[in-house]
């Protein structure tokens, strides 16, 4: 995704900004990195034809708009592609969201409308229907935006329940709870990249072994069990703590074997010990290498010093507004020789996004 534009959306009231293949989201609790994030959720319900559910369950239309249905009248958006690009304007109708407009757009192209109007004025999406090759471009993106927030690792985690080796073997789920089948998958198709995940892990957890990957043969169920290199006896993922299987999440989704476009996550370094910090930014490094963008939201001071300026978006809140500024090394250069990024963040060099 080369640039996004928003309109109208929670604390975003207008927004244009332009994306790179590393795009680091820092600022203060309430400035608009969690929000700017949860619009991917937005548009992955939206592709989904979840609208109107994922809406409700989320404090409904009033809760969408910015400041509400008094202030604001419609969400727009605008995403595009290199040539390719999707856009949509949603009213409320009743309570209800309603496509006002819809479109697709391809530049250079004189013999297409451009965008094409694909509005039916309906609560949900009409782009699923849609089979122009603009429309199977933006499809295949949207089909695969997820945002991972790898945070729950109590009790009743998604990372202790059961998954399926034949159903759950696509794609990591963004709450890790499909975590066991993919490796299964990972290990049967492609044990050399399966290797290079537990060698990333040994390198954080000294004490892991390998994982024991053993479906039950009634119904294909796996749960995520572990050897230990100082004891014969076989562990669960309960007896893993909260950073170390956050850890093993982030590093099978960023060096699975087929990445998506985009990821986007949200806090990874929740739990980290620094060196698996350090071991984090540069899985996310190398997976921006390997044409798959990321989108990621971080407070962690030791997580940016691993980054460059230009990697860096500052988000503030400015009388309950959102704004984005991505950092230019131009304008940091006298300090980049003694400073890293984070370090400058942290002592207030860098005055935007700041934490306090």
């Amino acid at each position: 995704m080369d640039r996004i534009e928003i309109k109208g959306y929670k604390s975003i009231k207008e927004l244009d900004l332009e994306l790179a293949p590393l795009n680091i989201l820092i600022g203060s609790n309430g400035s608009g990195k969690s929000i700017f994030l949860s619009f991917f959720s937005f548009l992955e319900n939206i592709y989904n034809k979840n609208l109107q559910g994922y809406t409700a369950l989320n404090g409904g239309v009033e809760k969408f708009l910015h400041k509400g249905i008094k202030i604001t009248k419609n969400i727009e958006c605008y995403l595009k592609f290199n040539k390719n690009g999707y856009s949509f304007t949603l009213g409320n109708n009743q309570g209800q969201f309603l496509f006002e407009k819809e479109g697709l757009w391809y530049d250079n192209n004189p013999y297409y409308n451009n965008p094409m109007d694909i509005s039916n004025y309906n609560s949900e999406t009409n782009l699923q229907r849609e089979t122009a090759p603009r429309a199977e471009f933006i499809k295949n993106y949207l089909s695969e935006v997820k945002k991972y927030h790898f945070h729950d690792t109590g009790k009743d985690s998604p990372f202790h329940k059961e998954s399926n080796i034949n159903k759950d073997i696509y794609s990591l789920y963004s709450d890790g709870s499909n975590l066991a089948a993919l490796l299964y998958k990972i290990k049967q198709e492609q044990p050399i990249v399966y290797h290079r995940i537990v060698k990333t892990i040994e390198s954080v957890a000294p004490y892991f072994s390998d994982f024991q990957l053993i479906p039950n043969e009634n119904n294909g169920n796996i749960r995520l069990l572990w050897k230990n290199k100082h004891s014969e006896q076989l562990y669960s993922s309960y007896d893993l703590s909260d950073g170390t299987i956050r850890f093993i999440a982030l590093a099978t989704l960023l060096l699975q074997p087929r990445l998506p476009k985009t990821l986007i996550i949200d806090e990874p370094e929740l739990g980290l010990h620094p060196f698996a910090i350090a071991k984090l930014a540069g899985l996310v490094k190398s997976a921006s290498h390997k044409d798959c963008q990321v989108i990621m939201a971080t407070q962690s001071v030791e997580l940016i010093n691993h980054f460059r300026a230009e990697d860096i978006i500052t988000v503030d809140s400015v009388d309950g507004e959102s704004h984005f500024e991505r950092l230019k090394e131009e304008d940091l250069s006298v300090w980049l020789d003694e400073y890293a990024v984070g370090d400058m963040w942290k002592q207030n060099i860098i005055n935007s996004g700041q934490p306090f």
